[in-house]
């Protein structure tokens, strides 16, 4: 066994999760204690101009514009979340076997064998004197794969571990949604299903500068535009087989601009729901069971719609002692124990990478910088 702390800054751009875990890589997980800290406006900002400026990019070592100070920012944010996170439950570095440290994703452009995600994890191992394994997408990507989704062999670990009559869909609902298809025998079926959280955030913030709607309220007190919601789902995303994925900016909220806020929002969150209902085309059986996890799983709109459009149980990950808002956090610190052992952390059925991957650079306090 051994003790991780996952560290995620998800799509959303909303701040920073971290979650220890003790764990084999395999079979075994013990949840321990999270923390998340949430950015400033000022922060978000700079992040939000980071999103922007990563469009240009063609090489992922590139950082044009306010690349390079997102990068230091987010560098810097997670060493504080870290060391705070240690003082607060008396911890040592010599306590953390590892870091698991995803980054902030500002591009990801698998077609182009290209995914960006700023984070210096060097620069973090050597602040912190803990051993941190980072860029865990681009192992994935470089040999073909779509570098996501990361999370489903944690999804399947803690299935296993419940004992769950599959097959289970376990939806992830961060700034984009996916799903894992869980069933016995098998290894994850996983793909993007479509927006989530972003296209709501992005058009509360525009509207009433607050990059959400807290607790579904907007999309509980409007109606959904149908005519509108048909448009959205004429993207021709929806139509292509898995394995695939998606840029955080791969949806336009224009379809919605003429609709009060309610009504436009209540159709965002309509379309995360049908959009992953639609998923289900691509699954070999009709789930059994939905398990929602991230943001999304504390907005009662979306669970609302997502019951309505799968006709099955769609319950939230905390209901099962699992944690919603921290699964991804936990996630890459089972990801950097599955890495330091050399076992997969994609599949062919996950991310369409001709075979089973490792992945993840290991970043020793001290060693020499190794370059992207």
């Amino acid at each position: 066994m051994m003790t991780a702390l996952g560290l995620m800054s998800g799509t959303s751009m909303d701040g920073i999760d971290a979650a220890l875990i003790e764990t084999d890589g395999e079979g075994t997980v013990e949840m321990g204690p999270t923390v998340e800290l949430a950015y400033n406006e000022e922060e978000r900002s700079l992040l939000r101009q980071a999103l922007a400026d990563a469009v240009a990019m063609k090489r992922r070592n590139e950082r044009p514009g306010a690349l390079v100070a997102a990068e230091r920012l987010i560098t810097r944010k997670h060493a504080d979340v870290v060391s705070d996170f240690l003082k607060a439950h008396d911890l040592s570095p010599d306590d953390i076997d590892v870091i698991g440290f995803h980054g902030q994703t500002v591009l990801h452009r698998p077609q182009e064998r290209l995914t960006v995600q700023l984070g210096d994890g060097q620069a973090l191992a050597d602040s912190l004197g803990i051993q941190t394994v980072y860029d865990m997408r681009a192992a994935d990507v470089a040999e073909g794969g779509q570098g996501a989704p990361l999370v489903p062999v944690y999804h399947q670990a803690l299935v296993q571990a419940a004992k769950l009559a599959g097959p289970v869909a376990v939806l992830n609902l961060g700034g984009v949604g996916n799903v894992s298809y869980i069933a016995r025998g098998r290894d994850p079926i996983a793909f993007d299903t479509g927006p989530a959280n972003a296209l709501i955030d992005d058009l509360m913030m525009e509207r009433t500068g607050i990059a959400l709607d807290q607790d579904g309220r907007q999309a509980l007190a409007g109606r959904v535009d149908e005519t509108v919601l048909g448009q959205l789902m004429a993207h021709s995303y929806f139509g292509e087989a898995p394995p695939k994925s998606l840029d955080r900016n791969a949806f336009s909220r224009e379809a919605v601009a003429g609709l009060s806020t309610p009504d436009a929002v209540a159709t965002l969150a309509a379309f995360t729901a049908r959009s992953a209902a639609a998923a289900r085309q691509w699954l070999p059986a009709e789930p059994k069971l939905w398990i929602v996890c991230g943001g999304g799983a504390r907005n009662p709109a979306i669970l609302n719609f997502l019951r309505a459009e799968t006709g099955v149980p769609v319950r939230t990950a905390d209901e099962f002692g699992w944690s919603a808002s921290m699964m991804e956090a936990q996630a890459f610190a089972y990801l950097a124990v599955r890495s330091l052992k050399d076992l997969p952390l994609t599949f062919p059925s996950s991310t369409g990478v001709r075979k089973a991957l490792t992945g993840g650079i290991l970043a020793v306090p001290g060693q020499k910088r190794v370059s992207a």
